[in-house]
């Protein structure tokens, strides 16, 4: 019995399982789908399918650059225990899929998934299928983001925050540089940002931060019977605050709390004889908005070696 494309592309989608190893499934089964099925599961492959649908909020925030600095990637791989990100083979996977997105700038992680894995034969997905079932935990290529250009990584906590920034210079080559660029890049993992300048603060935002700020001052007494013209006045003050808490440039540089990161980069570039200009920036934060197992890991453990 024949069969097609879809054929695997369907089998692929009840399994879980690679591409080939669903082609290869159907040619053994002479095209019959629940026989495919069968052999897969005789294989043990398909048992990658039944972890897909566990919860993975683990894994690493990772962060790397090309060996000049002139390309960078920042992403996240999900696990289902922080025990898999130390897991060498799990380790190495996730740098491969970084090397993956700087050599072929996919635009999703979907497109990301049809693509050949560095340094192997296979595609990514694939390759993600391989790892689930020989770590055995479900894995998740959450996101990523490639910047080109001067760029700096930088992963904090072995994994836990990953931060890729991008700048406009023309001295990322001179010593100095590359300190420069870490110091900003740990300022975003430290800090937070949410902007980079004032300007890209969206007008919606600010004015819910002024709704919220003159219903707090009507709350308090002393503030309550003020004219709304001393209120407003009162308001453009907070609203600076809120500049230098979330807008890297305003921020105060956490090495130096008298100079904002604004002024540490004028004065890095005019040290070292140029220009720089902080364009871009990602922090990824492993887990951030995922829902986390409720189980406990440990007693999981314990009941299974007790039977």
């Amino acid at each position: 019995m024949a069969f097609t494309a879809q054929d695997v592309k369907t089998l692929r989608e009840k399994t879980g399982c690679g591409m080939m190893d669903c082609k290869k499934a159907l040619t053994e089964a002479d095209g019959d789908m629940e026989k495919a099925i069968d052999v897969l599961r005789e294989q043990g492959l398909a048992k990658a399918a039944k972890k897909a649908s566990r919860i993975a909020a683990e894994g690493v925030a990772f962060a790397c650059t090309n060996d000049d600095a002139t390309k960078g990637v920042a992403l996240e791989v999900n696990a289902e225990t922080d025990f898999v990100a130390k897991n060498a083979d799990f380790q190495a996977f996730v740098k491969t899929v970084a090397d993956t997105v700087m050599a072929e700038n996919p635009a999703t992680v979907e497109e990301l998934l049809t693509k050949t894995a560095a340094g192997t034969s296979v595609t990514v997905a694939d390759l993600l299928q391989e790892k689930i079932q020989t770590i055995g935990e479900n894995i998740i290529i959450r996101r990523f983001k490639l910047y080109e250009g001067a760029v700096s990584a930088y992963i904090h906590a072995g994994g836990k925050i990953s931060v890729l920034v991008k700048f406009d210079t023309d001295v990322a080559g001179k010593d100095g540089f590359a300190a420069y660029a870490k110091d900003i890049a740990m300022q975003v993992a430290a800090v937070n940002p949410l902007y980079l300048n004032k300007e890209d603060v969206p007008a919606e935002v600010l004015d819910h931060e002024k709704e919220i700020m003159i219903a707090q001052m009507k709350q308090d007494p002393k503030m309550a019977n003020k004219p709304e013209q001393v209120l407003e006045k009162i308001v453009m003050g907070k609203v600076g605050k809120y500049y230098e808490e979330n807008c890297l440039n305003k921020q105060t540089f956490i090495k130096d709390n008298k100079a904002s990161v604004e002024q540490y980069t004028a004065q890095t570039a005019k040290a070292l004889g140029g220009n720089i200009v902080i364009t871009e920036f990602v922090r990824f934060e492993k887990g951030e908005g995922l829902e986390k197992r409720s189980d406990d890991f440990a007693a999981e453990v314990a009941s299974l070696t007790s039977k």
